[in-house]
């Protein structure tokens, strides 16, 4: 889920348009002009363009089209079918090497009104396959999806599957879509090394884009065989949900996967009777029928523990990443396993490394309970200059540490279990005594870009916590206000059903964004009143905008309010929210003032550098695994295939996003095992969209933020006039 995926896009500008002139000099409001749509930039060789004119503030009249300068003649394309309001540019056969850059103009043949686009530019079509280096079992199913860019050139290919320099022996573009294929790895077609099946998509109407300038993007699929999708080698994960009788459960451990496919391992859980330590052997990954087009990126694994949860319903991504929710009657809930880094944590010392951490739990009373802080580790043995800070069911004074007095320094020890291999033991005698179990999950210890994970879990009698630790990038000398500046994705879970989803912009101490939320407690967070609406929904999308700062001594803890209006009128304004970075605009998130007690991430937003730092909607298309991200409610008891998409029942799901010619996006595939998904999804240049079910589809409406170009933050937004509130836990999504 850490890997990104960087494409080129059509960038669209704003077109200029004219401006009359007056005896008292230039126009400066409500100008007329001629508008030019759509806005376009670059254009592909030999593709066509509709246009259409706008008279802005101006009477229509006839009006002559052309090409400027008009030295450039036919080699920089050609104007057809000319109407009084349209026209359509063909662009040439080859690049112009003079001059690179042209425009198209109208003038009214009656006042001399004119208006022209911006500088066009003439490149090659690229094609652009994804998803772009998945692993595929033998005997399994993976979907692929080509995008022509720009994207106004038409969405028709040319596909290859080569393997090992031969022809793939089963690999079939779709008859109803030019945009997609499947590939069925054949037994004899596994990779001795990773990356050689190459699958790749020509733009029909430039074959040979890709290789008229090596500076223009083309990326085919680099596909690695596997014998199995869980691979053998060992792995870190952590799960957390509710019972049959919802009561919480939260779950971290270990397991190993041997060279048959077997699996055993290790886990620390606690349930409502306390704290289980459970050596485990046996269990299976099982994927979903060969048959079905998502059979490589679904399927169930069974972790033979002899208590719940043993069983899960599982989706994986392209990097391998397994995302969970259980499978067992009854229950819910949701986690994560991913390959284990071997020999990755605790280099030695001179080797010392900071993690930025938080957890989630319940006290003895069962009410919530949120852990942020930061853990230093010397690389040996020893945690010294620590922080923490904690919330307790909203109390400003709990057990573990003073609110009113945070943050708490932290101090204490770890070592490796004698026995258990990627498991670790935390003993910390400040600010209280308290035991954790860890274990080291994916990532490096000496890569900010690719951050070692660990997951944690509690093991004394302290609240019941279970949460992440990520390593701090130490690149980042001072984290100061400047320290975190760009785009932020934060996904929000609190007590009684309390979900929200914030897109923010950080600058220099302060953040402007919007926020879905979706409630069900007593917590009302108050949006503002322009535009949202004067009074509390239950889920809304809302622009806020707030001051944060760095505290101390710059190492990594920042208060940050969010979720509301610092203007407010009323007393219920914005919760503040402790930050302990990970990163540039990443880290755990702690609310510090309601019995909401929400918890979470920062992600730090990544627009591909292609496209200047803007989202683009046609570079998304690909295969998804979708898997709930967190929920703080027990499913419904009567959660069934008919009403799961509106309650808060845990969904995994496997999505197809594709781009067909016009500017309409799909999205089809399947809520596993069997129910259908259908919808079309928009995305904004900011990185908010929508996925919008199909007329007459059971689809809910999300929606949608994106961290990177292909993945993406959740969350439902319908409202239930005719029962309760609609709960939606928080979905995540990725290639």
């Amino acid at each position: 889920m850490k890997k990104l995926l960087f494409s080129a896009a059509l960038l669209s500008i704003t077109l200029l348009g004219g401006c009359a002139k007056g005896g008292s000099g230039p126009c400066a409001v409500n100008c007329p002009g001629i508008d030019i749509d759509p806005p376009i930039q670059t254009v592909g060789l030999n593709v066509s363009v509709p246009l259409t004119l706008t008279f802005v503030n101006a009477t229509a009249s006839p009006v002559t089209w052309a090409i400027q300068p008009s030295s450039c003649g036919s080699a920089c394309g050609t104007l057809t079918n000319v109407t009084g309001s349209t026209a359509t540019y063909v662009g040439p056969s080859a690049v112009p090497s003079s001059p690179s850059t042209f425009t198209i103009t109208v003038t009214s043949q009656t006042s001399g009104l004119t208006g022209t686009t911006g500088d066009l530019t003439i490149i090659p079509v690229t094609a652009q396959v994804a998803p772009v280096a998945p692993n595929v079992q033998v005997g399994l199913t993976e979907q692929y999806t080509a995008v022509a860019l720009p994207e106004q050139a038409p969405q028709t290919f040319t596909w290859s599957c080569m393997v090992n320099g031969v022809a793939c022996a089963n690999f079939s573009p779709a008859a109803n879509n030019a945009g997609v294929a499947t590939y069925t790895p054949t037994a004899g077609e596994e990779c001795s090394s990773s990356g050689c099946v190459t699958i790749s998509a020509t733009a029909n109407v430039d074959p040979t884009g890709c290789t008229i300038n090596p500076k223009i993007l083309c990326t085919p699929s680099q596909t690695t065989v596997v014998t199995s999708r869980v691979p053998t080698g060992p792995y870190a994960f952590q799960f957390s949900g509710f019972d049959s009788s919802g009561k919480a459960i939260a779950v971290a451990g270990t397991f190993t996967v041997d060279s048959g496919g077997s699996i055993s391992g290790y886990e620390d859980e606690w349930t409502a009777g306390g704290l289980a330590k459970r050596a485990f052997s046996g269990g299976s990954y099982n994927p979903i029928s060969g048959s079905n087009p998502n059979s490589n990126n679904a399927g169930t694994l069974s972790l033979n523990t002899g208590a719940f949860p043993s069983s899960y319903q599982v989706v994986l991504d392209a990097a391998g990443d397994i995302q969970m929710i259980a499978a067992s009657g009854g229950e819910s809930g949701s986690g994560i396993a991913e390959p284990a880094a071997t020999n990755k944590f605790n280099k030695g010392a001179g080797n010392p490394a900071t993690f930025a951490f938080g957890f989630t739990g319940l006290d003895a009373s069962n009410n919530r309970v949120g852990y942020a802080g930061l853990l230093p580790t010397d690389g040996v043995s020893m945690v010294s200059g620590g922080l923490i800070d904690a919330n307790d069911n909203g109390n400003a004074t709990n057990g573990i540490c003073n609110v009113s007095a945070a943050p708490c320094t932290v101090t204490g020890s770890y070592a490796p279990d004698g026995t258990v291999s990627n498991l670790w033991h935390l003993t910390l005698t400040a600010p209280v005594a308290m035991t954790f179990d860890f274990f080291v999950a994916n990532g490096n210890e000496s890569n900010a870009n690719n951050p070692l994970y660990l997951y944690a879990i509690s093991t004394d009698n302290n609240p019941a916590m279970l949460g992440t630790m990520v390593l701090q990038d130490s690149k980042i000398t001072s984290y100061d206000t400047d320290a975190l500046s760009g785009g932020s994705v934060s996904a929000l879970t609190g007590a009684n059903a309390n979900v929200a989803i914030v897109l923010g912009d950080l600058n220099g101490g302060t953040i402007t964004g919007n926020f879905g939320e979706n409630y069900n407690g007593a917590v009302v967070l108050l949006p503002p009143t322009n535009p949202c609406p004067t009074t509390a929904m239950p889920k809304e999308v809302c622009q806020f905008g707030n001051t944060y700062a760095a505290t101390g001594s710059n190492a990594g803890r920042y208060t940050l309010p969010m979720l509301g209006n610092p203007n407010a009128s009323t007393a219920i304004g914005p919760i503040t929210f402790i930050l302990y970075a990970s990163g540039a605009n990443r880290g755990f998130l702690l609310d510090q003032s309601s019995t909401a007690v929400f918890t979470g991430t920062m992600n730090g937003q990544v627009a591909p550098k292609q496209n200047l730092g803007n989202f683009a909607a046609g570079s998304a298309p690909g295969p998804y695994a979708v898997a709930t991200y967190s929920s703080s409610a027990p499913s419904d008891a009567a959660c069934s295939s008919s009403d799961s998409l509106l309650t808060a029942c845990s969904v995994t799901m496997n999505l197809l996003l594709t781009e067909p010619s016009s500017l309409v996006y799909d999205v089809t595939g399947t809520e596993n095992p069997s129910t259908p998904f259908s919808a079309t999804y928009t995305l904004a240049s900011g990185g908010a969209g929508t996925f919008a079910p199909l007329s007459g589809a059971t689809t809910p409406n999300y929606w949608m933020y994106a961290v990177t170009e292909t993945s993406f933050f959740l969350i439902d937004v319908d409202t239930n006039s005719n029962g309760p509130p609609v709960v939606s836990p928080i979905l995540f999504m990725t290639q």
